[in-house]
This record gives C-alpha cells, sequence and structure tokens, in this order.
C-alpha cells in the first residue's frame, strides 16, 4: 500500500462506518482491482452504493474518486508487469469501451500535466539548455522514442545533440565520457523507470554537467541526480505507456527553445529547406492534386 494513502486510511479510520471500513479493507486488499474500477463497480463489488465510495474518497482527504484511484495507479505502476497489465485491462474494460476509455485518459493525463507543471522550473530548463555548450538526450525503454524525438528537433535548434545510446551501463557511461562542465543532459523515464536514466543523471550531476529529468514525481529516482525536475503526467493503458502528457511537455520544451534561438533556427531551417528542395527530399504535391 502507497504510504501517503495507507496513512491517510489509518488516520481516519476510527471515524469509519461499517460501508466505509468495507471499502477500506477491499482497497487494501485488492489494490490492482481498485486501481481499474468505476466507483459504481467497486461500490457493488464491495456490497455498497457509489455515493458511498465517493464519500469514503473525501473522507480520507482526496477531492474526489478519481483522485484517490490515481493515487492507487501509482502504488501498483511499479509492481505490476506487462501481461498482469493487460489481463487487470481486460477484466475491467468492455472491448466495446476500450476507444473512449484509452482516449479519455489520454485527455485526463494532458489535463493533469496542463495544471500540475511548474512553469519556473520549465523555463530554468530552457535557458539551461540555450546557455549549455553540448546537449546530451537520453530515455530507455518506451521513453527512447521520446529522446529520439527530441533529439530530431533538438539537432534543428543546437550545434551539438547526442542522443545517447542506453543499450548497456557500460555504454552509457562511455558516451558521457568526454562530458563535462558546460554541457547538459536532459533524461526521460517513467513508471516503471529506467536505472541507467537515473544513474546517467547521477554521474552527470558529479560531472558538473546540467541535469534535467523528464519524469512523474519529485519521488522518481532521476530526481535525485536533477538540477532542474519537469514533471509530467504518465499514466498506464493496459501494458502500454501512455505518454501523451510527457510529449506535449517536450513540444513546449522545443517551440519554446526555439523562439529563444529564434534567428539562428530560422537561418538553419532556410538552409535545409534549400537543401531538400535540391536533392528532393519530399515529394512534392501540387495544389488541386488528390
Amino acid at each position: 500500500m502507497n504510504d501517503q494513502l495507507s496513512e491517510r486510511i489509518q488516520g481516519s479510520r476510527r471515524g469509519f462506518s461499517k460501508s466505509q471500513r468495507a471499502i477500506a479493507q477491499y482497497l487494501q486488499d485488492h489494490p490492482e482491482e481498485v486501481a481499474f474500477m468505476t466507483a459504481s463497480r467497486l461500490g457493488a463489488t464491495v456490497g455498497v452504493s457509489e455515493s458511498t465510495v465517493v464519500r469514503f474518497a473525501t473522507e480520507i482527504g482526496y477531492s474526489g474518486y478519481p483522485a484517490m484511484q490515481q493515487a492507487v495507479q501509482e502504488m501498483i505502476r511499479n509492481k505490476l508487469t506487462s501481461f498482469q497489465r493487460l489481463e487487470m485491462t481486460s477484466r475491467n474494460i468492455p472491448p466495446e469501451k476500450l476507444l473512449e476509455a484509452v482516449l479519455g485518459q489520454d485527455i485526463d493525463i494532458l489535463r493533469h500535466t496542463r495544471e500540475d507543471l511548474d512553469s519556473t522550473a520549465f523555463y530554468q530548463a530552457v535557458d539551461a539548455l540555450i546557455s549549455a555548450r553540448k546537449v546530451y538526450v537520453m530515455g530507455a525503454g518506451s521513453s527512447l522514442a521520446l529522446a529520439t524525438f527530441l533529439a530530431h528537433y533538438f539537432r534543428l535548434i543546437f550545434d551539438t545533440v547526442q542522443l545517447v545510446e542506453a543499450t548497456s551501463e557500460a555504454s552509457v557511461f562511455q558516451q558521457l565520457v568526454r562530458a563535462g562542465e558546460g554541457d547538459a543532459i536532459l533524461a526521460i523515464s517513467f513508471p516503471r523507470y529506467s536505472k541507467k536514466a537515473a544513474k546517467a543523471l547521477k554521474y552527470a550531476s558529479s560531472r558538473g554537467m546540467t541535469a534535467i529529468a523528464v519524469t512523474d514525481s519529485p519521488q522518481s529516482p532521476l530526481a535525485e541526480g536533477a538540477s532542474h525536475l519537469l514533471l509530467a503526467q504518465s499514466d498506464m493503458v493496459s501494458f502500454v505507456d501512455s505518454l501523451v502528457g510527457p510529449l506535449s511537455l517536450l513540444n513546449a520544451l522545443i517551440v519554446t527553445v526555439a523562439i529563444r534561438k529564434k534567428a539562428e533556427v530560422v537561418e538553419t531551417l532556410r538552409h535545409i529547406e534549400s537543401i531538400w528542395d535540391e536533392y528532393g527530399v519530399y515529394e512534392k504535391v501540387e495544389e488541386g492534386e488528390a
């Protein structure tokens, strides 16, 4: 049980009604089930009304059932294996509701990311990147896609960008061996957290580099080695990591840095567009063509 969630339940237990005690017990015994249950389904499972479940969530200090359920999801994300996630989804979401459920969850993730993001931390990270001599970008697992995306656009903005390949710990340190004071590293990782990313940030920090972590919580192992912490909501959609929140944050980071370096970026883009035209990199579609 998540320490904070457990403390909230224990702190309020004396005032629980019989129905609330039943909810608390089920939550403690079956958190992996509650993580995917609607309030009405949890109520039906325990034998209480939906409104009783909602009141239970507010009674222990949450704004409502979704906030409590999010705490449960965060608690189990590092514990569930991929096949357990898939099994839980198949049991709790009807097949005909999967499209609606996944899109709805992603919308919620984006909203929470926007509401919770520290804008001061964001712009401080922008300043750190702009002043860096060389920028390293790293992501492991599903976060590798985010790191590759970021490195692609950063190469249009900065003179020197290196995408760190996290094939092994030895390989990571080997790629960072010449990095040091004046350089910056941005590492991305979400549950289940990458040990390589966390160790890379600690190493970078010990070398005097500016270390930027893009993750989901101040309790993330990446936070310890970071001089700048950018938090984005992430969640699990079955066995798939939903990364719409982090991707949106990275989009904002790319655009903001590009605008701050507008004169240089415009010149680079003009030059590369002329190269693309000269060598026919992209197929041109004439107006009126289908």
